[in-house]
């Protein structure tokens, strides 16, 4: 019974962001808290470095990039690579056309992944996450080199 108590709270996170059907994002959206996609998304998808975030991807929805956020629901399709640090679950309706990097994952009959299933801690997962963020080592060297 707890096991099911978990699943429910999982399912059942609080959106912040909606993004709806017809909608249609050019670009990289970063997001904290919970994002809904029942519209596309042309970019990468990542939380906040450090948030406990949540992505739901309705069977409507669809993203193109990678998606790197801790927790996440797909039943979507995803053109890319997927990183999910805490849990990654797979619906009926859901298309990976990439890899899937997990910590933990559930998958559903019917779900389809064409790539790679990698296991993976959450630590190993993390520097991932960091390494895409290139600005914040510019800023500290550009800082560096105001101070000589």
């Amino acid at each position: 019974m707890l096991g099911m108590g978990k699943k429910k709270n999982f399912n059942t996170a609080r959106i912040d962001t909606l993004i709806g059907q017809g909608t249609v994002i050019h670009g990289d959206l970063e997001f904290s808290g919970g994002l809904h996609v029942d519209g596309k998304i042309i970019g990468n998808v990542n939380a906040e470095p450090g948030s406990d975030a949540m992505l739901i991807l309705s069977e409507f929805g669809s993203i193109e990039g990678e998606v790197k956020v801790p927790n996440m629901v797909l039943n979507g399709q995803i053109i890319g690579d997927v990183f999910g640090s805490e849990r990654v679950e797979l619906a009926a309706k859901c298309s990976i056309n990439g890899s899937v990097y997990y910590n933990l994952i559930e998958m559903a009959i019917g779900a389809e992944v064409n790539g790679g299933l990698v296991h993976e801690s959450p630590e190993a997962l993390a520097p991932r996450r960091l390494e895409d963020k290139s600005d914040e080592s510019g800023k500290q060297s550009n800082a560096d080199l105001a101070a000589e």
